[in-house]
């Protein structure tokens, strides 16, 4: 009898105990949702909120050659062991385009005077589990919106789209076609995880620099198995006057696409964009939209998220492929890689955009940027650069240009106002200013036209190198010069023909003014032609 006790108190402890486990397990699961899916995943078989497909398992639309081979993701690739949700890391296949490879040592910081020239922001996702009941309130509710079905992306310029796998680019058009109507909430047309989601968004993002008004962050709304149920998009504030914010938008864009059009080589259109979007935008981290080509464009003000949208903008404009590329500078930072014939270079407009303005990171390698510039996200998936710029030195200035009084070409130097006569003035006063000068008449430009003229035929006499000219303006003629080289009218009106004579692509130019009394300056056009 004794012993019959003994083995019922043993079973009911042993009871009690897995009762008291079972009820802490519904607890941790109710405070942990990622547990709870992940439990979901392993007994449904289902994708949970990371988007990870089970081992063994592949995705409906995915084939067996979209994931990485045992072993994949050692030996410096950097797509993961696992790669990420509803990508075909081997989209490249065929394209041309080598593996990136990130650096051996990610960078540990960015050199000095560049720590501030960041800004970028990653895509963030505000995501929330909902009851099977609540889910099914919201599909009867909720309409797909625009599909997009239509709708196709040439992979040539839009690699985001491209690495996708099928089913996630049709959630891509859907994404794309509803933020184009402006549409705040809808339930995805295919089945999509969480991480799927948050991928394919940010592959819009980041393939559509003219969507300005889409903001990076976005809601999602997921069940229990994990399946994303709603999708809802933010704007900011250009959408309460959009018509106006896309006509300037436009605008912006085609006072730099006007100059660069009139070049023949993609390098030199190229080159025109990146010194354009120098002179236009500040860096301003407080600047608002900051993450938007509209930011750069429009208000004159960014972080390297909007110059690096801006140039992609315009390049693609120019049909010249120009990828969005975000990554570590030793914070998040975001950059530019642009396809010239069958070669990929990385651009850095932001931190080429100093005092004096450079192009130390114009055209560069992988390896050149190894140490400052590393990849991350859906970056990793775009092809690596695996050659040195077009020509070894581009972009590389002198020391007798460095050592310029007026090192910043994008700020030219600004003086008071003297308070001169115009040039106008009667004959016995010019006669008294050009003798205060030092000059005479015949030295002085007094027009664009006749200051335009004077340039290409000193630039062109003066030939390949490092050279220097000089002409002499009106005091009043000032600020029209300064403008043009702020909007980069000069090559258009005279740079560009006179390369075509020497038979050279590469130039650079900077201006130093002196004052010579009268009401006169003389400017010295110090450049470097290559």
């Amino acid at each position: 009898m004794c012993g019959r006790m003994n083995i019922l108190k043993k079973l009911l402890f042993a009871f009690t105990f897995l009762f008291m486990a079972g009820c802490a397990g519904i607890l941790v699961c109710a405070f942990n949702p990622s547990l709870t899916a992940k439990l979901a995943e392993k007994i449904e078989g289902s994708p949970g909120p990371s988007g990870e497909i089970p081992d063994g398992e592949q995705p409906p639309d995915s084939a067996p050659e979209d994931r990485p081979s045992a072993g994949e993701g050692a030996g410096g690739s950097p797509f993961p062991d696992n790669v990420q949700p509803g990508i075909n890391a081997g989209w490249m296949n065929g394209r041309g385009g080598s593996v990136y490879e990130q650096p051996k040592q990610p960078p540990a910081g960015a050199p000095e005077g560049f720590g501030h020239l960041m800004g970028y922001e990653p895509v963030k996702g505000d995501e929330e589990q909902i009851l099977d009941e609540e889910a099914d309130t919201l599909a009867g509710i909720l309409a797909t919106g625009d599909t997009g079905s239509e709708l196709t992306f040439d992979p040539e310029f839009y690699p985001y789209y491209a690495m996708l796998q099928p089913s996630m680019q049709q959630l891509y058009k859907q994404i794309y076609a509803n933020a184009k109507d402006f549409t705040l909430s809808f339930t995805p047309v295919v089945a999509a995880s969480v991480g799927q989601v948050k991928n394919v968004f940010e592959a819009v993002c980041n393939d559509h620099p003219e969507l300005f008004w889409l903001e990076m962050g976005y809601s999602c709304k997921y069940m229990l198995s994990g399946s994303c149920v709603e999708i809802v998009l933010n704007y900011n504030d250009t959408l309460n006057s959009f018509q106006s914010s896309q006509r300037q938008f436009e605008q912006a864009a085609e006072a730099v696409l006007s100059g660069a059009r009139a070049l023949e080589s993609d390098l030199a259109k190229e080159r025109y964009v990146h010194d354009a979007l120098m002179q236009i935008t500040s860096y301003n981290v407080q600047a608002g939209m900051n993450q938007s080509a509209y930011s750069a464009l429009v208000n004159g003000e960014s972080v390297c998220a909007g110059y690096a949208k801006a140039f992609q903008y315009i390049m693609q404009q120019l049909g010249i492929p120009c990828y969005y590329c975000t990554g570590t500078a030793g914070e998040d930072h975001a950059w530019n890689i642009v396809k010239l014939g069958n070669t990929y270079y990385n651009v850095d407009v932001t931190w080429d955009d100093t005092e004096p303005a450079t192009y130390n990171y114009f055209n560069k390698s992988d390896a050149a940027f190894a140490s400052t510039h590393a990849r991350n996200g859906l970056s990793v998936y775009l092809p690596a650069c695996v050659e040195n710029a077009q020509g070894a030195e581009d972009g590389k200035l002198s020391a007798d240009i460095e050592s310029l009084i007026n090192q910043n070409p994008t700020k030219p130097l600004r003086w008071p106002d003297s308070g001169g006569d115009s040039s106008d003035e009667e004959d016995e006063k010019k006669k008294d200013d050009l003798l205060m000068a030092g000059i005479t008449a015949d030295q002085v430009r007094e027009n664009m036209k006749d200051y335009y003229a004077d340039c290409k035929r000193l630039l062109v006499a003066a030939g390949t190198g490092d050279k220097t000219f000089d002409n002499v303006i009106p005091e009043s003629l000032w600020s029209t010069v300064e403008r043009a080289y702020s909007s980069g009218d000069y090559w258009k009106e005279y740079v560009s023909d006179a390369l075509k004579e020497l038979k050279v692509e590469n130039f650079v130019i900077h201006l130093q003014v002196q004052r010579l009394g009268g009401g006169y300056y003389r400017v010295y056009h110090n450049v470097y032609t290559y």
